[in-house]
């Protein structure tokens, strides 16, 4: 970015684009640099203090080479407090795109393709395993690390297609393996199957894709975005209603646990000079408390462990979906998280 900021300065610059409309949005903390230890040593408490016990970092690989690390290398891995939160990656495989210059947002030009391969993969996983599993902090299911794969599409595409990428996963585990770990937790970000463009392995039309989990051996889904599978349009309890009634149908036909997911919001007017209209207008904590009562109510009632419900996000400024205060609600979002768990648990007595 020339101002060297990265999206901070897509933030500060968005506009107002019809009467009522909640831009700029601006961070209760100021425009922080995730990368210093300090500043992430305040998100951890604040997570913590919260009920937030897990973060999962976006994690990238382009060009045969780690890219956007230095949150988690320089700032999260060096806050004095990171034992008090686990933390674990999603690959976020995408391409990188002209989306985050607000002059060429709507070209949607490649800049870096996110598929890899054989090799590639290799590289990126072995990385992953050398500097990140070892942590104490880092997050496992039953003694395996947990790694997410945002694409797992995308990722087929450049292996060269299932069998390919089957073999490169159970390389990936036996690597974990042979480093003494008890195993490999593979989670696949779930899209949606409708339009095929948007499925979790493009040209799929098996229902919700179950036999590409099957064949792939994925341990586990979630997902990222509401948006991935329900259009933002209009109002969030609609939004919120017709996401969540996906869970039921998908702990029915895959054959390994959906963790729920809990989006905030979306508006993704601070990367495009034009008027995106699929947003969300009237998303608010208590509204976003309440799901996580649903979300808390699933995981019950289908007997998943662990108790794992994902969120959208902790920082997702430009996308309209974050869990850090802001000036317009301070800590009520956070506040929400804590109040949830609170009335839940009251309600489980």
């Amino acid at each position: 970015m020339p101002e060297g900021e990265g999206e901070w300065q897509t933030v500060r610059k968005a506009l107002t684009k019809f009467k009522g409309h909640c831009q700029p949005r601006v961070p209760y903390w100021g425009y922080q640099d995730e990368a210093d230890p300090v500043v992430m040593e305040q998100k951890i408490e604040a997570a913590v203090s919260h009920g937030v016990n897990v973060f999962i970092f976006d994690w990238y690989w382009y060009n045969n080479a780690p890219f956007l690390e230095q949150a988690l290398r320089k700032g999260f891995l060096c806050a004095k407090n990171n034992d008090r939160i686990r933390f674990y990656i999603m690959w976020a495989n995408h391409d990188a795109t002209t989306l985050w210059d607000l002059k060429r947002s709507h070209e949607q030009k490649v800049i870096w393709q996110g598929k890899v391969s054989r090799t590639e993969f290799e590289r990126a996983v072995n990385r992953i395993i050398n500097e990140y599993f070892s942590h104490p902090s880092y997050y496992r299911i039953n003694g395996k690390p947990v790694i997410s794969i945002y694409e797992i599409g995308t990722l087929i595409k450049g292996l060269g297609g299932m069998e390919q990428t089957r073999k490169a996963l159970d390389y990936f585990r036996d690597k974990t393996c042979a480093a003494g770990y008890k195993g490999l937790h593979i989670q696949a970000i779930l899209w949606a199957s409708i339009p095929a463009t948007m499925s979790l392995v493009p040209g799929d039309k098996t229902p919700a894709q179950s036999n590409t989990i099957k064949s792939l051996g994925i341990d586990s889904l979630t997902s990222y975005q509401w948006c991935h599978y329900i259009n933002p349009c209009g109002s969030y309890k609609e939004w919120a209603e017709r996401a969540m009634n996906q869970w039921d149908k998908w702990s029915l036909e895959f054959p390994v646990p959906y963790y729920p997911h809990v989006s905030i919001g979306w508006d993704t007017n601070p990367r495009f000079k034009e008027f995106m209209k699929d947003m969300i207008t009237d998303s608010t904590p208590k509204k976003f408390g309440n799901c996580l009562l649903r979300a808390m109510s699933f995981i019950d009632s289908h007997s998943i462990s662990p108790r794992l419900i994902t969120v959208n996000s902790w920082n997702e400024w430009t996308e309209g979906s974050y869990l850090e205060p802001d000036m317009v609600y301070g800590m009520q979002y956070l506040e929400a998280v804590r109040t949830s768990l609170e009335r839940y648990e009251e309600m489980r007595k």
